[in-house]
């Protein structure tokens, strides 16, 4: 399976509702997760709690979609362009747009970088 194949599998997991389920297929052990500008969260538990938190923050889930993905194959890198709507638990709605920038080792995301506004 190429990384493009990977990162295209990877993001219809999420976007089809199974997230942790994604994670835990596609993601490495020591992997390193950074949000643009904030500290990065380094290796598989303490990045399975963030999502887990995250999950925890959102009442409604409105839709998600890719509206890219690359992948330079020599390097293991994939990038993927996408977005998701949701409500908070505080009532609060938003469609978040990132892109996720990703560095594979093998069979999983080592790095991963998410530049959004």
């Amino acid at each position: 399976m190429t990384y493009l194949e990977k990162a295209t599998e990877l993001y219809r997991m999420v976007n089809g509702g199974q997230l942790m389920e994604a994670f835990e297929k596609f993601y490495h052990t020591d992997v390193v997760m950074q949000e643009l500008g904030e500290e990065p969260r380094v290796g598989k538990d303490t990045n399975r709690q963030h999502e887990l938190n995250f999950l925890g923050m959102v009442k409604e889930f409105h839709g998600a979609g890719v509206i890219g993905i690359t992948s330079n194959e020599a390097e293991q890198k994939t990038m993927v362009e996408c977005w998701m709507e949701l409500t908070f638990q505080d009532g609060n709605r938003v469609k978040i747009e990132q892109i996720a920038s990703q560095t594979w080792n093998g069979e999983h995301i080592i790095k991963e970088v998410f530049y959004h506004k």
